[in-house]
């Protein structure tokens, strides 16, 4: 019997699977938190003094960048949970690309165009069919060049994203001579989060017992002492933040639409920052959200709010993990409200009670607990992810971050890297993003609103020096021997206005 050959060609060659891996319960609560109104993306600017190439910035990122293999995956919904897939048709010039600036030139005329930019590139979703992220690289800004970043909320936390972005840079100017970046310029006790990493098992299984029932708590308050015995002091902490009431309706709230409208101002010195703070027994952080209070509260009144005894709050962002292991990537921080005095017009008396807040937060575990319940969000029903995310994003006005970044200069490509700034996304009904972050002996502030809440983000952060001009004025009026008295600092503030 004959046989007959196949013929050339016919074998079929086996075709790979593309690589998958699951996707993590708190990166799938962050994926989900996805809305028209608020996407999910981290949005950073870094400006350069000289001209950055396509071809360069490429192979930084071709070499750097995609060292991370989760670069190279996109983040797929199916019946099982969110994957993480690996991008068959990956296309580096779909992920980078060069961009230019309409208008004219000079100085405030291009920062403001690159505020337009940016804005536009905060408002747009990333494409769901491709790894979500990308560079855009603007060739020419102020004589030099600038590199805006977006990437998904879902890859990694602010802090690990930061790391990322900062590994692409060197200590000098020659990549080949340079030596990398180490994690030393972010500081953090160890010993504090390996406590709060230890905890995280009985988090997760708190806050899913509590979305299980479908926030039947926050329905029916007398669960509350039913879980607080059952849970002790970690439930405790969980009844107090679900009890917490709703923000005050101000113009900070309402109704959100789709365009976002970015802004960052002229920085601070460190320094300086610094100082303030030993003169008011304070940190760093309490000192600029002080400062970004006031700037608030100036530009709500001149809106016409009444802030007579008005608090607000934000969420803030609480690393973890140890800082070492921020590259792997992923999500594992949690949120602490801040209350923001905006009512108070005593300048010192708004930053000793944000200080006061800050170190009653430091004490509690509301961080973790909010960890457990993003982590339970990720595996939970819609319908309670909806709930979930519409009650925690009413108790808070608006989101504020603060990264210390290093003091040294740093290089990208070859270039000089000038300033940086960077928004996070805003959750829910929340539509207000406050960024502060330090580099090379400076302080950057940025501002991310909703269009419809604050248009003009521009009126709120230019009134950052000027709030912290106050409170230096203070501290270097004030007796060195003693922290300083508000009552006192008030008098003082007022003769000086006076004359």
């Amino acid at each position: 019997m004959a046989t007959s050959k196949p013929r050339t060609g016919s074998k079929r060659r086996a075709v790979p699977r593309p690589r998958r891996e699951a996707m993590s319960r708190v990166d799938t609560a962050w994926l989900r938190m996805e809305r028209p109104t608020n996407p999910m993306m981290i949005t950073g600017v870094l400006m350069f003094d000289e001209q950055m190439s396509l071809l360069r910035i490429k192979k930084v990122i071709q070499q750097r960048f995609l060292s991370y293999q989760r670069f190279r995956q996109k983040p797929v919904e199916g019946a099982t949970g969110a994957q993480w897939v690996t991008d068959e048709a990956f296309d580096l010039d779909w992920h980078v690309r060069l961009s230019g600036l309409p208008g004219k030139s000079g100085p405030v005329a291009e920062k403001k165009a690159l505020e337009r930019f940016a804005s536009q590139l905060a408002s747009s979703p990333l494409d769901p069919t491709k790894p979500l992220w990308q560079f855009h690289l603007v060739e020419r800004y102020l004589g030099g060049s600038a590199l805006v970043a977006r990437i998904h909320h879902c890859y990694a936390d602010g802090i690990a994203l930061v790391q990322v972005l900062l590994s692409l840079t060197d200590t000098t100017r020659e990549p080949a001579e340079a030596r990398r970046l180490d994690k030393a310029w972010l500081k953090q006790e160890a010993a504090p989060v390996a406590r709060r990493v230890g905890a995280v098992d009985r988090y997760l299984k708190l806050g899913g017992k509590v979305l299980e029932q479908g926030m039947a708590m926050y329905r029916d308050p007398t669960l509350a002492g039913v879980i607080a015995r059952e849970g002790g002091e970690i439930a405790r902490e969980l009844v107090t933040a679900l009890a917490l009431p709703d923000d005050p309706p101000s113009l900070l709230r309402g109704k959100l639409g789709v365009s976002k409208r970015v802004a960052w101002a002229e920085p601070l010195d460190l320094e300086e920052v610094k100082a303030v703070g030993r003169a008011c027994d304070c940190t760093v952080n309490d000192v600029l959200m002080a400062a970004a209070a006031g700037a608030l509260r100036g530009y709500m009144l001149d809106r016409g709010e009444d802030l007579e005894g008005v608090t607000l709050r934000a969420t803030v962002p609480v690393n973890l993990r140890p800082l070492e292991h921020a590259k792997k990537l992923g999500n594992h921080f949690g949120l602490v409200f801040l209350e923001l005095p905006v009512g108070e017009d005593n300048p010192l008396r708004r930053l000793e009670r944000i200080a006061d807040c800050m170190n009653q937060l430091k004490k509690s575990r509301q961080a973790i607990v909010a960890y457990g319940l993003l982590a339970a969000l990720g595996i939970a029903p819609p319908a309670i992810q909806e709930l979930a995310l519409e009650m925690f994003s009413r108790k808070a006005s608006a989101v504020a971050t603060n990264v210390p970044g290093p003091q040294q200069p740093l290089y990208m490509a070859g270039c000089t890297l000038r300033d940086m700034m960077f928004w996070v996304p805003q959750t829910g009904s929340i539509g207000i993003g406050l960024s502060i972050m330090s580099y090379h002996g400076q302080v950057h502030f940025g501002l991310i609103s909703d269009a419809r809440l604050i248009p003009d983000p521009d009126a709120v952060i230019r009134r950052f020096g000027a709030e912290f001009e106050k409170l230096l004025y203070l501290a270097l009026m004030g007796n060195w021997d003693e922290t300083l008295d508000a009552a006192g600092a008030c008098a003082m503030l007022e003769a000086s206005t006076a004359a």
